[in-house]
């Protein structure tokens, strides 16, 4: 629809292009208006986006991650030639005053002040995991050959260490391995069950009839 509306612009009788050049500085105001009212100490007000949860300091309540606010955004430093920027920004629910700057080096956010991080972040170390190569150790494994030697050391004592462990998960998947035989001694207790229960209940409702009573009778069998 952008295409179908027009752009009307106002320009006053005494507006001279050779002499405003544009309509903004005929009004002496800035195209991007309220937002750059601190552009003269190189502040800019962003819409910023929380990137992940965090508690306030001020008021000690949750703040969720996608969460909205009019933030100030200046430049602080560069990390080689990637500029760093600091954003601060006023808590929605008290006074306090949360500021954060990205961090290029770990491509994320840090906090500066106001506010503590919620640690909800995995480390792949403590769990035990398969660690991908560093940079500098993939560069020393290509060039330096004790390196090389003495990693290969490493994996493979760090393999053996492995063995057993690998070898009791192999056991319990060969375990639960046969689906067909599963399902068959599922289908088979399901059908036991059913019969048993059919059972009780044309006894209940025989007792029923004879001792002429209209209250359900307790099953000694609980359906599942």
């Amino acid at each position: 629809m952008g295409e179908r509306k027009g752009v009307n612009k106002y320009y006053p009788p005494d507006f001279d292009p050779a002499k405003h050049g544009s309509l903004n500085k005929y009004h002496h105001s800035h195209p991007l208006r309220e937002r750059a009212r601190k552009l003269s100490q190189g502040i800019l007000v962003i819409r910023f986006e929380m990137p992940y949860n965090i508690w306030c300091d001020g008021c000690k309540n949750h703040i969720g991650m996608g969460v909205r606010y009019n933030a100030e955004k200046k430049k602080v430093g560069t990390y080689y030639t990637t500029p760093i920027y600091r954003f601060r920004m006023k808590c929605h629910l008290c006074v306090n005053y949360i500021e954060m700057q990205t961090d290029p080096a770990g491509c994320d956010y840090v906090i500066v002040s106001g506010a503590r991080r919620k640690e909800e972040r995995w480390d792949m170390r403590d769990n035990e995991q398969v660690l991908p190569t560093e940079r500098e150790d993939k560069a020393k494994l290509e060039t330096d050959a004790m390196y090389r030697l003495e990693h290969g050391v490493a994996d493979r004592a760090a393999l053996q260490r492995a063995v057993p462990t690998l070898a009791s998960l192999q056991e319990a998947q060969s375990a639960w391995k046969d689906d067909f035989a599963l399902n068959s001694m599922l289908r088979r207790r399901f059908r036991e069950e059913k019969k048993t229960l059919r059972e009780e209940e044309e006894e209940a409702a025989a007792l029923q009839a004879k001792a002429g009573l209209s209250i359900p009778l307790p099953m000694r069998t609980s359906r599942r």
